[in-house]
């Protein structure tokens, strides 16, 4: 049965773009004056004649190669984050589970641009009508993702970048929300309702609330401020990964029978420091181009309050762990990330000092957020702390350090988590009644490398 699921999951994705004539948009018009701002504070104009770079004046002309460059650059750092994800996933669960974690997130990484393509993208930015509740349009829908031929292939979307260049950058924000879920279900999952999960997520929930307020959609006219994706991205993830992890129940062994929770070693701590690593270089793209452009003095900002949170985080969770024992690394690390998680929504908003308070507090927070929601559910990766606890404080914070509308900030956190928690509950439900969710008992002591693809990762 779930083999059949997922073969025809395939075969439609597959006949979707062999049977469709455009790109994300209207076949015969190459401008994107029908398609939202990908970040609405940032736009810069309208966008130039739809009869190509020809039109622009050498000053122009190098300008929006240049903005080009560093949006794809950035995309591509973006995309290496998914090697941290895998290897943070794979360092911090049972060495058994290796196969199956690096089977999924390279999984996530192909659905995640399929679907994004087929639909979330259109979804995302269907140009809202100023008449519209700007909640969800399906006009754009129809619209898949083929190659067009000629010159309309380098109109520019919005005056800055291209189309394909959009697109890639955006579908790699997609894609991330869903290894956030990974993690907080790994070592007890069934490889097919995870994938299968995954694409919904990506289908269905991801890009509806990116559009209330990328898209131009109502928190937007509200003024909500998430400038790269503490909620939008991270929250999304986090919210996903806490109903996943307690619709699958914890991991043989994590619980004792008065409830105490055990730890469960990682398998390799220096793959757990490498995949975070590669994250901090990967989120100076996931920050840096969320500018939508090389403007050098905004770039240069976001780069540097990124770092100096991550800094602060890392140390402070790093410091606070040394205050309740040892100083711990998986608390050192998973403060790096939630620095990073907090200054996102911010990062071109705040001052270098604004941007160190973010992340030295997101430090804090995710050190007793871990020690909390361990007592109750088993996350392995602390995603739920990291990108969920984090992410909210990072979009809260905007409002203190940046500048946002508090009760704005609180609206979207709120509408968006609200969301994808009943989003989650009913796909995660229904999975669990047809298929199931969960792996038997016997197969998740074996390891999912052995029951699940029966191989080892190691020899």
């Amino acid at each position: 049965m779930k083999r059949f699921c997922l073969l025809s999951l395939l075969v439609a994705m597959t006949m979707s773009f062999v049977s469709t004539p455009s790109l994300f948009g209207d076949e015969e018009s190459g401008d994107g004056d029908s398609v939202a701002v990908a970040s609405p504070e940032t736009a810069t104009g309208e966008a130039p004649s739809a009869e190509g770079d020809s039109t622009f004046s050498p000053a122009e002309l190098n300008d929006f190669k240049i903005d080009n460059l560093w949006i794809m650059l950035s995309g591509c750092l973006v995309f290496i984050m998914h090697l941290g994800f895998a290897s943070l996933e794979a360092g911090l669960t049972r060495q058994k589970n290796t196969i199956n974690i690096l089977f999924k997130n390279t999984m996530i990484i192909s659905i995640g641009l399929l679907t994004y393509g087929l639909i979330g993208f259109n979804v995302m930015y269907p140009g809202f009508s100023d008449d519209s509740l700007g909640i969800l349009s399906l006009e754009a829908i129809p619209n898949f993702v083929t190659l067009q031929e000629g010159a309309p292939d380098l109109t520019p979307a919005y005056g800055d970048y291209t189309w394909y260049t959009d697109f890639f950058f955006q579908a790699m924000f997609a894609a991330t929300c869903a290894t956030i879920v990974s993690g907080s279900v790994a070592g007890r999952v069934k490889l097919s309702s995870f994938l299968i999960f995954a694409t919904c997520l990506l289908l269905f929930c991801y890009p509806v609330t990116g559009a209330w307020h990328w898209g131009g959609g109502w928190l937007a006219r509200l003024g909500f401020y998430d400038f790269a994706g503490s909620t939008l991205v991270h929250s999304v993830g986090g919210w996903a990964a806490l109903v996943m992890a307690w619709l699958l129940g914890p991991r043989l062994g994590k619980y004792n029978a008065d409830g105490s929770p055990n730890a469960i070693p990682g398998s390799n701590m220096p793959l757990v420091a490498v995949g975070v690593f590669l994250l901090w270089f990967g989120w100076f793209g996931f920050n840096g181009g969320s500018v939508l452009s090389a403007d050098p003095a905004l770039t240069s900002l976001v780069l540097v309050t990124t770092s100096m949170a991550a800094a602060a985080g890392g140390l402070a969770a790093g410091l606070v762990s040394w205050t309740q024992g040892k100083p711990d690394v998986t608390m050192a690390l998973n403060g790096i990330l939630a620095g990073l998680v907090g200054v996102t929504a911010s990062a071109d908003s705040v001052t270098i000092q604004g941007a160190v308070m973010i992340g030295a507090i997101a430090g804090v927070i995710v050190y007793f957020s871990v020690v909390i929601v361990d007592k109750k559910i088993d996350d392995p990766v602390g995603a739920v702390s990291v990108h969920l606890v984090c992410g909210i404080w990072g979009t809260i914070a905007v409002a203190i350090f940046g500048g946002g509308d508090f009760v704005a900030q609180l609206i979207g956190i709120g509408a968006i988590g609200a969301y994808t928690v009943i989003f989650t509950l009913i796909v995660g439900s229904i999975l669990k009644a047809t298929l199931g969710i969960r792996v038997s008992a016997s197969e998740e002591e074996v390891g999912l490398d052995v029951s699940e693809h029966g191989m080892s990762a190691y020899n």
